[in-house]
């Protein structure tokens, strides 16, 4: 049984919040390396670490940057949810589309305070290998061994919240899962 389409569209004032937070993080990568703060504890203090992080909040703020320039730049919605599946276009690693008959499963991990919604397939592998980006089918391996799904899905670009996604997700998956 077709339905209209539930399409949430990507929400450029979030992104624009997420952008801001990367340039903060490389601003305060490049404020280690060239201030040199003196900090008490030995650990923290250990030249190793100290530059290591630099150069992580470096590298991590200008790939989000640039993720979240290009998805500004993207016309396509954010998410699709129809009766065939769900498409998605918003994350990181997009996992693009997955028919209900694919989806075992759909919960919710949390990372620090980040929630995700992750989407238990029958075929991870499927879905890991038909990335084309080396980085992109890591992490969807990370995902797959940390969390026990390749597929983890955030709202944070979305014109939608965590728990509103998520409610529709559950909902249309059970009438259309069997179908």
């Amino acid at each position: 049984m077709p339905i209209q389409p539930i399409i949430i569209p990507i929400h450029k004032g979030k992104l624009i919040k997420l952008l801001i937070f990367s340039v903060i993080f490389i601003l305060a990568g490049i404020w280690i390396i060239t201030v040199k703060p003196g900090v008490s504890d030995t650990f923290l203090n250990n030249g190793f670490i100290k530059y290591g992080a630099a150069a992580a909040a470096i590298i991590m703020g200008i790939s989000a940057m640039i993720f979240f320039i290009i998805k500004m730049s993207d016309e396509k919605p954010g998410f699709i949810i129809d009766s065939k599946g769900l498409t998605d276009n918003a994350s990181g690693v997009n996992a693009g589309f997955i028919p209900w008959e694919d989806i075992r499963h759909i919960y919710t991990s949390q990372v620090m305070s980040e929630k995700f919604i992750m989407i238990g397939v029958s075929y991870p592998e499927k879905y890991i290998n038909r990335q084309t980006q080396f980085l992109k089918r890591k992490a969807m391996n990370f995902n797959y061994k940390a969390y026990g799904s390749p597929i983890s899905i955030t709202a944070n670009g979305l014109k939608t919240s965590h728990e509103e996604l998520l409610a529709t997700l559950n909902e249309m998956w059970g009438k259309f899962k069997n179908a």
